[in-house]
């Protein structure tokens, strides 16, 4: 469809295997609760202060992980993603690097990876070095000298900065919420630890100037909206970081009125198109230098130049 990358998160198995997954917990989006082999493995933990309850990556070993099937997240709105449900297995973070690679050669361009390192410090409280392990697993695959285009990014700044001291070369982007603190920031400092929206105020962008290569941003961080859900911006934070030589990424794009901010949902219901590209003119005017979409077609046609 024309990307320029594509993004896998990572999660850690019982056995080190980096596992491609939005998040660790796994009931939502694999058939794991309908088998009744692992059913004593549903359990409550607390992962970045949230509590969770289900079934989760570390407390599978690969093999078992790859027993499973995958399922849409969110069936209700995507019936046609959820017509897979149950055909396609997980992946691993190997997987997908050789996915792209062969599919650079096979289209004749450059494919990318953006590779999102999720609950590092979580996982470092398991006795998991996750730079470790990602390290070891771009070497051994060949993606960590440049080779192709790869991008690193992470809800937290220590990780980002220990895979950087190791030499993968790669663009290094620091993922920002629209609320909350980093919880290895967090963990470390309490509540002395600068919140999100206080990273992406100019003095705390002065801070990641030189240590990071970019941000990525809620985009409700970019459109600003008020709390009655209208656009009230947008905001200078794409600014504020250009002038600071730090590139701006946003995410998520997505056309479906329930990830639409108020002021563009259209009648239809919540998985019914709304006015998105009215929102996505606002983010593409802001001047972003990149955006993440779930709809690699609409997002290729609208955004590109």
């Amino acid at each position: 469809m024309g990307v320029d990358a594509v993004e896998p998160d990572i999660v850690v198995s019982r056995d080190g295997v980096l596992v491609v997954r939005h998040e660790n917990e796994i009931s939502g989006t694999t058939d794991v609760a309908d088998r009744p082999e692992f059913a004593g493995r549903r359990t409550t933990k607390t992962v970045d202060g949230v509590e969770h309850t289900g079934w989760f990556t570390e407390d599978f070993t690969w093999d078992e992980l790859a027993t499973l099937r995958c399922r849409e997240r969110i069936p209700e709105l995507r019936p046609s993603s959820a017509s897979f449900d149950d055909d396609q297995p997980v992946l691993r973070l190997r997987d997908v690097l050789d996915a792209v690679r062969d599919a650079s050669l096979e289209h004749g361009r450059e494919i990318g990876v953006v590779l999102e390192i999720k609950h590092a410090t979580y996982f470092a409280s398991l006795g998991w070095d996750v730079a470790a392990l990602v390290d070891a697993e771009l070497r051994e695959a060949g993606w960590a000298a440049g080779e192709l285009p790869l991008t690193i990014e992470a809800f937290e700044s220590t990780v980002l900065h220990a895979l950087r001291e190791r030499g993968i070369r790669a663009a290094y982007i620091y993922l920002l919420e629209a609320s909350g603190r980093p919880f290895d920031l967090f963990a470390a400092h309490g509540k002395a630890a600068p919140t999100y929206r206080q990273t992406a105020a100019p003095d705390g962008l002065d801070g990641l100037a030189g240590r990071v290569d970019g941000i990525s941003v809620d985009k409700r961080m970019i459109l600003a909206p008020d709390k009655l859900g209208r656009t009230a911006g947008p905001s200078r934070v794409v600014a504020d970081a250009h002038e600071r030589g730090l590139r701006v990424f946003t995410w998520t794009c997505r056309p479906e009125n329930r990830f639409l901010i108020g002021q563009f949902r259209t009648r239809g219901g919540p998985a019914a198109f709304g006015d998105w590209e009215a929102e996505w003119a606002v983010i593409r005017d802001a001047g972003v230098d990149g955006v993440f979409v779930d709809h690699p077609d609409l997002g290729v046609a609208f955004f590109r130049p």
